[in-house]
């Protein structure tokens, strides 16, 4: 396995801080707050994704490059986080995921990746070394905020099967008082076109159903800012219109926003009414995404994941 150069001054997102990760105590100095090493919060199967992606396994890492403040992660998300986290090493990492691995239909999830893109080839690279050569073909599924650089995803090109990017704002104001990122939308717009770029617009199911190529768009619905959901859909529907007259980007709308702590300013300290929901999906109808998921209201109850727990999702599905 190759030897990595130090990251003396990490430029993989779009913040381009310029951070030392090797420092000892890097949340002095970058955004995120991430160290050189991959640091994990969980390995886990995951069944709580879209249909052609359960189940899944879930690689989900600490800290992260946009730090919404109504993030659903909350626990691990945070520059300063540490809740049920491991650092560790690429060897010991692919240790714990490849037995988690199902040998039918292996998929595996990195979730919240950017701020560890350098880590993914040499990850990958352990993976396989560590899988048969009659295991079924692997799966990887990079689980984005969609705040990425262009320039990182390129150097995961060929790497990555399937893009599940989040698509949160058009409002360049909502994208710096919640996410502290004003340049979300140009940003996430170019990422976007980037990853259909390398993986094709459309999503490739096999014969049982199970996703293997392609990309999903997820776009979360806040409470108070269907305005902002309208304009993400539109822009969308621009994106899909330019890479294919013939078919549409798969659009997961979801509804599954709550307040996951406590002092969360109005109106992001309650859940999205139906009424809310319903304006949201009849536009996506409107502009006609035929492929794709919504979700009932119900899934406000659902989605609410508890990381001191080695699955955080257990509960919910057992």
């Amino acid at each position: 396995m190759p030897r990595l150069e130090p990251l003396k001054h990490c430029t993989l997102c779009p913040r381009q801080c310029g951070a030392d990760r090797t420092n000892p105590h890097p949340t002095t100095h970058s955004f995120c707050g991430a160290s050189e090493r991959p640091e994990v919060a969980s390995v886990c199967l995951h069944r709580g994704e879209e249909p052609p992606l359960n189940p899944i396994t879930n690689v989900f890492f600490s800290h992260c490059n946009l730090q919404c403040i109504y993030c659903q992660n909350w626990q691990i998300s945070g520059p300063t986080s540490n809740r049920a986290t491991n650092t560790e090493n690429i060897e010991s990492l692919a240790d714990r995921i490849v037995p988690q691995l199902s040998p039918i239909t292996p998929l595996l999830g990195l979730v919240t990746a950017a701020h560890y893109a350098h880590l993914i080839p040499p990850l990958l690279e352990a993976i396989h070394a560590r899988r048969s050569s009659s295991d079924a073909p692997l799966t990887v599924v990079y689980n984005s905020s969609g705040y990425e650089s262009v320039e990182t995803l390129r150097s995961l090109e060929g790497l990555i099967d399937i893009y599940l990017p989040d698509f949160k704002y058009m409002d360049s104001a909502l994208a710096k008082t919640y996410s502290h990122a004003a340049n979300y939308p140009e940003v996430a717009s170019a990422a976007i076109n980037e990853m259909i770029r390398q993986v094709g617009i459309g999503l490739k199911t096999d014969d049982n159903g199970f996703a293997y190529r392609g990309i999903i768009v997820r776009h979360l619905v806040l409470p108070g800012h269907t305005s902002n959901s309208l304009a993400v859909l539109d822009h969308l529907a621009s994106i899909s219109s330019l890479h294919s007259p013939f078919s549409n980007l798969h659009l997961s709308l979801m509804a599954q926003y709550f307040p996951p702590h406590e002092g969360l300013p109005a109106p992001l300290n309650r859940t999205v009414s139906p009424e809310e929901y319903a304006l949201v999906v009849h536009r996506a109808e409107e502009l006609g995404f035929s492929e794709g998921w919504i979700q009932e209201l119900t899934a406000q109850n659902n989605y609410r994941p508890d990381f001191t727990h080695p699955n955080p999702f257990q509960s919910q599905q057992s």
